[in-house]
């Protein structure tokens, strides 16, 4: 089992920048790719942001290339660096977990075993 859990959601005007971590714990972490997934009210969850085991290769939706920068340290963490925050990006973001020793982020919801319960980013214009 991993447990994950998400931390350093708020409201934020329209431009600026929030920092979310995932503590990860449990299982042999290194061996799981991560990725960070978002879900606004009435829609789907949503793909944000990959990261393979090793941490070398990163993966992003369009939305939000350029703006977003996912990373991870060599023990429990994960992080999602969000500037220039846009009122459409208001959503609970969730930290997932799965295990792929490969060399490339997962992109699915359907890759990852593990979720953390979210924590919600609010975005004002």
């Amino acid at each position: 089992q991993v447990q994950l859990v998400e931390s350093g959601g708020g409201l934020v005007q329209a431009g600026g920048s929030l920092r979310l971590s995932c503590t990860a714990s449990g299982r042999i972490f290194s061996r799981y790719g991560m990725g960070w997934f978002r879900q606004a009210p009435g829609n789907e969850r949503e793909f944000v942001a990959a990261i393979n085991w090793s941490g070398d290769t990163t993966d992003y939706a369009e939305s939000v290339k350029g703006r977003f920068t996912i990373s991870r340290d060599v023990k429990n963490m994960v992080y999602l660096q969000m500037n220039s925050l846009k009122p459409e990006d208001t959503a609970v973001y969730h930290c997932a977990a799965g295990y792929y020793s490969g060399n490339y982020p997962l992109l699915q919801r359907g890759e990852y075993q593990y979720w953390g319960q979210g924590t919600q980013v609010t975005v004002s214009s």
